[in-house]
């Protein structure tokens, strides 16, 4: 885990982490879901076969108990055999589908909002949407920063540190740009 920027806000570390989400010791993960929560490819994959079939099986009784995720609604699995305690799966946007960025904000602050409500310390974000669903990088990062940002400042929460995760450089860069620019 390599941490190349970190800024405090409301004594909440917010940190920019280039490194592998599976393996990361925060109390949640967060998981860049489809609406069915079926773990197929990308980073939910990763997590799967990181943190074993248990966060599946509780995934597929999310589903029959609900029905399908819409874009921006987060739920919560155990984290199996992760480090994780908790996998908080978000269903992003696909990009073209219309009022992303609003989309992609109400996914990350669905994700802090379960956090909140259960107390927990440390959370993990990746670049949701920002893989398969085709949202622009730059863009993206720089949404979940803020959103993070302003659930701090006009929420009371009990965190003590926000990663902001991707694996290789180019998506923790642009978290760090995020960061810096704000």
């Amino acid at each position: 885990m390599n941490i190349l920027a970190e800024k405090i806000i409301k004594k909440v570390h917010i940190k920019v982490v280039e490194g592998d989400i599976t393996k990361i010791d925060s109390d949640a993960i967060v998981n860049a879901a489809n609406s069915y929560l079926q773990h197929g490819g990308g980073i939910a994959l990763a997590i799967l076969r990181a943190g074993g079939e248990i966060i599946q099986k509780e995934s597929n009784d999310i589903i029959r108990r609900n029905g399908p995720l819409k874009t921006g609604e987060a739920v919560i699995t155990s984290g199996g055999n992760l480090k994780a305690k908790f996998v908080i799966h978000t269903v992003g946007p696909a990009w073209g589908e219309g009022n992303e960025e609003e989309k992609l904000q109400r996914a990350i602050i669905s994700v802090l909002e379960i956090a909140k409500n259960i107390k927990l310390k440390s959370i993990s974000i990746p670049a949701v949407s920002c893989g398969i669903f085709g949202f622009p990088k730059e863009k993206g990062t720089e949404i979940i920063f803020k959103s993070a940002k302003d659930f701090i400042l006009n929420n009371e929460t009990p965190f003590d540190e926000i990663l902001l995760i991707g694996l290789g450089s180019e998506i923790p860069e642009l978290f760090e740009k995020a960061l810096k620019n704000d």
